[in-house]
């Protein structure tokens, strides 16, 4: 199964985090399947490549609760049909 989950960068005390899809027996700094996204907690900034995320989730991967919210954030459960949108909230 894969997941979209957040892999650490950066340094001591000034994390940032590349969201991957990941095996779900990887660790958290484990070979990744492909880099979809960036989120840097301090600055609040975010980078995704939504047409990859969307292709991850309709293939039927799960994303963790963090990625869950930085995708909804972003708008990316809107592109969604309504019914799984209710789903998600």
């Amino acid at each position: 199964m894969v997941k979209l989950r957040l892999k650490r960068c950066g340094k001591k005390q000034r994390a940032v985090y590349r969201i991957v899809a990941i095996d779900v027996r990887s660790r958290r700094e484990g070979r990744d399947l492909q880099k979809v996204g960036f989120y840097d907690p301090i600055k609040n900034q975010t980078y995704l490549n939504i047409p990859v995320i969307r292709s991850f989730l309709e293939q039927g991967a799960q994303s963790t609760g963090t990625v869950q919210d930085i995708l909804k954030r972003a708008g990316v459960f809107m592109e969604f049909s309504p019914n799984q949108q209710t789903k998600l909230n």
